[in-house]
């Protein structure tokens, strides 16, 4: 086992061969009475002879060659919205070099030949890396319910003395090496307060601990690297923890920091401006101001042509909260701030964007949405006004519920109308036949026993002729928002259409998790006045039915390996509990268990 100074020294002189000490300390990075003390050292070892390596020098180095390198890719990189919905984040182009390429291209130039990518999220588009640069694809199938950690699990066979890389990275200057002395974390100083992953290091460079956010610090910045000591001892714990529930969302550096005292890793610093991480596009049009400009984006096209701005006008750009269908992301243009929706996976199977077109006209219209500024009915994509400081409506607060219910009872007493109709039952249907299609019959315990309840039901509630007109039916709170001047909005119409009245109800219900009480007093908000055993009988039938039709859907959206998380037993639980309460109150003709 070398010193780090004898790695060094002898590293330098295979290298970077130096006729006398002065110019060996330089190459070394050492200093001159340290490379003394190397050279002697390697000497008596048998190392060296003079400034040659000896066989036997360099078959000790050859503990210290990099073997392979691992560049991570299969992410969402949703913190770059707009542009990552259209193309990965590692391909972008930036001072006209695809990211990715460039870093491959500043392996292959280190001497280190076998580099795996791990891809995921539109992995297609990596495969060509595959062709003209000789790298190898490694395909991450669990990259949309995981963290990175199941990257490394993909590769884990491959861990050795390895270069763990991020595709998104960009060095000005080349950092790898052909030969490395121990694991380390590429780090950076910054001053002042940081959110980044701070370093606290203890003898020899070793990191103690790391913690989020801090000031005054080295900071987790760029390529890692892994000797074989830490590989083994990864892939271990990996491997021991990985099916563990609590695993899943880790980033790899949070396992590894669970087990800072067991895995030996130094903090390897770099000066300011060496290693770049663009955790924004603003951030990233810092460093390279024509970015925008030469971007190939259909989304910023859309922009600009609805706009009417110049794309070097666009700022302020991030990820909204994503919702179950859609992408969205904030953006401004001068003092104005928008939302640009970008149609999630498969939304085209079962969103009408016509009809979704034409209520949201006539929403602005009746002045229950003014956001809306326009809309691409054959591709999905929207742009709306952005209202700042505004907050979503809160379901256990009975004035705010009020005013919703009573902009429901505008709606529906509009004569407006569009040409799409919406039926629940009839939705459930829809996605149990694209479930069956993709998966086969729906083996669940109990579905097939709702699904013969929504049936009975549905008759039930067909049968009372109730008014039938244009609905919202994504009818809940977080389609709602309240401005800084309290005045509501109800944004969103993908599901629009000519519905039964008692469809937003229903959806208001569910969504919003109200009990018993705080429904029949949501309804009592609806009429103005106490509704009667009929009208509440089939109105509480609709929040069945909204919970059947959207627990079919999240079933529908699971099997094409969408995660739909909680909502799933929601809709359950809605559907499960009033299918048979309000069948026995059309059949006992009486609020029994009321």
């Amino acid at each position: 086992m070398l010193t780090e100074n004898e790695f060094k020294v002898l590293r330098a002189i295979v290298s970077s061969p130096c006729g006398n000490q002065r110019s060996l300390a330089e190459a070394a990075g050492v200093s001159l009475g340290s490379a003394n003390r190397a050279l002697k050292g390697l000497s008596e070892r048998g190392m060296i002879e003079g400034y040659e390596v000896t066989e036997a020098g360099r078959a000790c180095l050859e503990e210290y060659k990099v073997e392979n390198a691992v560049i991570m890719a299969a992410g969402l990189s949703s913190r770059f919205a707009p542009i990552s919905y259209e193309k990965p984040k590692g391909l972008l182009v930036v001072r006209g070099e695809v990211l990715i390429e460039r870093q491959i291209r500043q392996l292959q130039e280190a001497g280190i030949a076998d580099i795996t990518v791990v891809v995921g999220y539109k992995k297609a588009h990596f495969f060509y890396l595959e062709r003209e640069f000789g790298v190898k694809i490694a395909v991450n199938e669990e990259y949309a319910s995981r963290n990175n950690n199941s990257s490394l699990m993909v590769v884990r066979e491959q861990l050795g003395n390895t270069y763990i890389c991020s595709s998104d990275d960009y060095f000005t200057e080349n950092p790898f090496e052909q030969y490395v002395y121990k694991a380390f974390y590429a780090a950076t100083y910054v001053e002042g307060e940081t959110k980044e992953w701070c370093i606290r290091q203890g003898t020899g460079g070793r990191i103690e601990s790391v913690t989020v956010g801090g000031r005054d610090s080295l900071v987790m910045l760029g390529h890692v690297y892994f000797d074989r000591a830490f590989s083994r001892g990864f892939v271990d714990i990996l491997e021991r923890e990985y099916d563990l529930p609590a695993t899943a969302d880790k980033l790899w550096e949070e396992i590894y920091a669970d087990h800072i005292k067991e895995l030996d890793m130094t903090a390897r610093p770099y000066a300011e401006g060496i290693v770049h991480e663009f955790d924004s596009l603003d951030e990233l049009r810092d460093f390279d101001p024509y970015f925008l400009r030469n971007v190939d984006s259909e989304v910023f096209d859309n922009i600009v042509a609805v706009l009417q701005c110049d794309v070097d006008d666009i700022h302020d750009v991030y990820p909204l909260k994503q919702g179950l269908t859609n992408l969205s992301c904030h953006f401004a243009v001068g003092d104005a701030e928008y939302v640009y929706r970008h149609p999630g996976a498969g939304t085209e199977l079962i969103i009408d964007r016509e009809a979704e077109l034409v209520a949201q006209s006539l929403a602005k219209e009746l002045g229950l949405d003014d956001t809306y500024i326009f809309e691409d009915p054959e591709q999905g994509w929207k742009i709306s006004r952005f209202i700042p400081g505004s907050r979503q409506l809160d379901p256990n607060n009975a004035e705010q519920v009020k005013r919703a219910m009573e902009m429901a009872r505008v709606l529906h007493e509009s004569p407006m109308g569009t040409r799409r109709t919406f039926d629940f039952y009839d939705e459930s249907k829809k996605y149990a036949a694209l479930y069956e299609e993709a998966k086969g019959r729906i083996d669940i315990a109990g579905f097939q026993e709702m699904a013969a309840k929504a049936d009975r039901l549905k008759s039930y509630l067909d049968s009372d002729g109730a008014r039938h007109c244009l609905t919202h039916n994504d009818f809940f709170s977080l389609n709602f928002l309240i401005d800084e001047n309290d005045k509501m909005y109800l944004i969103d119409w993908e599901y629009s259409g000519m519905s039964d009245y008692a469809s937003d109800f229903g959806t208001f219900v569910v969504c919003g998790e109200l009990d018993f009480d705080q429904a029949r007093e949501a309804l009592t908000f609806y009429f103005g006045r106490t509704p009667s055993f009929e009208e509440m009988r089939h109105n509480f039938g609709y929040v069945a039915m909204a919970g059947w039709c959207w627990y079919v859907w999240s079933l529908f959206k699971e099997a094409q390996g969408e995660h739909v998380g909680e909502w799933l037993y929601i809709y359950y639980r809605y559907a499960v509990n009033y299918l048979d309460r309000v069948i026995s109150w059309y059949e006992n003709g009486a609020e029994q268990d009321a």
